[in-house]
């Protein structure tokens, strides 16, 4: 069985490992949620999969467990009332130790097949996902189905390759030969078996459990290791299907199930810090806020820490042949998800005495008002605004909302959006203020949501100068830069390379600087404060395992 899944999806692996060596475009699983892609009734027994598991007790079954835990709440405004296993977590530990002696002795192929075969099955249940994300998230549902599904599935794919390309590199037998002049030549049989580290822990994120959780989970299990998800206590069930569908496969191929555990917590009880200082856990992903992040690498050294924190992503406007086109992408950017994306910018970086564009040249006002204008007529439509904003995930940005505007200069005020189909959720407009360069302490920490800034500064070099200084001190995702100088270009690149953060020039269309690609798009660099690690790189992945080596005379 377990060759079969291998065999079965070996030609999906082999183009997934060569998408990510040429870059290029390339995914089997279809972001648009079409009945001719999924089938006729996909949709309809998704969101009716979905629904039979509210108000009910998860399907999943933990060793030792006494109780339940389970409050999360759709921002669009009613309880889940789903009910999961209380973890135990000496007994999860035990239990993960114990499938990991047959999990970490199986061949790579047999490893990977497993992985293969669970993102087919996923993908099959794409819609269900897709709403479970959009209640746990807020995300709106095309976007849920998206990021939760066939992008999430590219990025598992997508360290399952890389970990697959590290793991096979070499070969797993030599027979090694030493002349010896006129006596025998030395000959020796040397095997090398792929070690892993041991138990994986991967603690979630609320706002993309699947897309921010898949690639550790399957770099984990690729490589060896097993993995106990520890959920965000607001964004469990997107993550305990994935489990559900691993555990499913991981039996019918003769693995221990509890290979990969979801240990879910609440809000006032968490078990994240409990279970990252066990000294069995000897690897841990962590998507989410700096301040936990951050203690995260310094406490548990036990482990190796896999980090993607916060940041202050900035947008440098020097100039524009496309002014239109400008206002338009930006404002897009601002108002995806309402600002709720770790890619969202923050700060609008203009000069003072404003910009040359194509309409002409355009004072920092007219910027900041284009700007407010740009998102007000994107969001003028209450269906489309509905489409684009989603729901806020976390009541604490909307206090954070009011705060703002009642002590910046506001642009454009945030308002109460009436969503047509729940009336209780949490949808809020975007919030856009002024400030000065000199006003750094206003826009130099992250303001998760949908807040932003357009900042006057001297000229570009004093903009590219405090993107520098924010990017080392506070870490960022991605910068943006709008110029028509080529100058301006390179040393804006020269920045980016400076302090590690992935640049975009001149987006004006249909690509937005907070989307980032599996198979092209490296989302992280782990080289300033907004994250130590990379999705995808080598680095992600080959430091999960260790290569031992046996050997005796032939």
């Amino acid at each position: 069985m377990v060759s079969n899944f291998f065999d079965a999806h070996l030609q999906v692996l082999e183009k997934a490992v060569d998408a990510c060596h040429t870059r290029e475009f390339w995914t089997p699983y279809p972001e648009i949620p079409s009945r001719k892609i999924y089938g006729e009734s996909a949709a309809a027994d998704g969101e009716a999969a979905f629904k039979a598991r509210l108000g009910r007790a998860s399907r999943l079954k933990l060793p030792g467990s006494g109780g339940t835990v389970g409050t999360e709440f759709s921002p669009y405004g009613f309880p889940l009332d789903i009910k999961y296993p209380k973890p135990d977590i000496e007994n999860v530990i035990a239990a993960s130790k114990a499938a990991g002696r047959t999990w970490k002795r199986a061949p790579v192929r047999d490893r990977a097949g497993v992985c293969l075969e669970a993102l087919n099955r996923l993908n099959r249940m794409s819609f269900e996902i897709g709403f479970a994300t959009m209640h746990t998230t807020g995300q709106a549902f095309v976007m849920a189905f998206q990021a939760g599904g066939p992008h999430a599935q590219d990025r598992g794919l997508e360290a399952l390759a890389i970990a697959y390309q590290q793991m096979t590199r070499t070969s797993a037998t030599a027979i090694w030969e030493k002349p010896q002049g006129k006596h025998d030549p030395i000959r020796m049989e040397k095997h090398y078996y792929v070690a892993p580290r041991g138990i994986g822990l991967v603690i979630g994120c609320a706002t993309f459990p699947t897309w921010n959780s898949y690639p550790a989970i399957f770099a984990d299990l690729a490589t060896g290791n097993t993995v106990i998800v520890k959920p965000h206590p607001n964004g469990i069930l997107p993550l305990a299907i994935t489990v559900e569908v691993f555990q499913a496969v991981l039996k019918e191929a003769g693995f221990d199930p509890n290979t990969i555990m979801l240990a879910a917590d609440e809000a006032d009880h968490p078990i994240a810090k409990d279970l990252a200082m066990r000294p069995e856990i000897t690897l841990i992903d962590f998507t989410g806020s700096s301040e936990f992040g951050v203690w995260l690498e310094d406490n548990a050294r036990h482990a190796r820490v896999y980090t993607e924190k916060a940041g202050t992503n900035c947008i440098v406007i020097d100039s524009t042949d496309d002014f239109k086109g400008l206002m338009r992408n930006l404002a897009f950017s601002l108002s995806l998800y309402s600002g709720q994306m770790c890619t969202t910018p923050q700060n609008i970086f203009v000069p003072r005495g404003g910009i040359e564009t194509d309409e002409g040249h355009k004072s920092f006002d007219e910027v900041a008002a284009a700007l407010g204008g740009a998102i007000e007529k994107l969001l003028s439509d209450p269906a489309r605004a509905t489409d684009i904003l989603g729901a806020i995930t976390n009541p604490a940005s909307i206090e954070r909302l009011t705060n703002m505007a009642a002590t910046g200069d506001v642009v454009l005020a945030s308002k109460r959006f009436n969503h047509p189909a729940f009336a209780e959720a949490r949808c809020h407009t975007p919030l856009l203020l002024k400030s000065e360069a000199a006003e750094r302490d206003q826009f130099a920490q992250e303001c998760f949501g949908p807040i932003s800034f357009v900042i006057a500064a001297a000229d570009t070099v004093q903009s590219l100068d405090l993107v520098r200084g924010l990017v080392r001190e506070k870490g960022a995702i991605i910068l943006g830069i709008y110029s028509t100088d080529q100058n301006v270009l390179k040393n804006a690149e020269d920045v980016a390379l400076d302090v590690g953060v992935a640049l975009s020039v001149n987006l004006t269309g249909g690509i937005f600087v907070n989307q980032a690609a599996a198979f092209s798009d490296f989302h992280v660099t782990g080289a300033n404060p907004a994250g130590n690690a990379c999705f995808t790189d080598a680095a992600f992945v080959a430091d999960r395992f260790r290569t031992v080596q046996v050997r005796a005379h032939v």
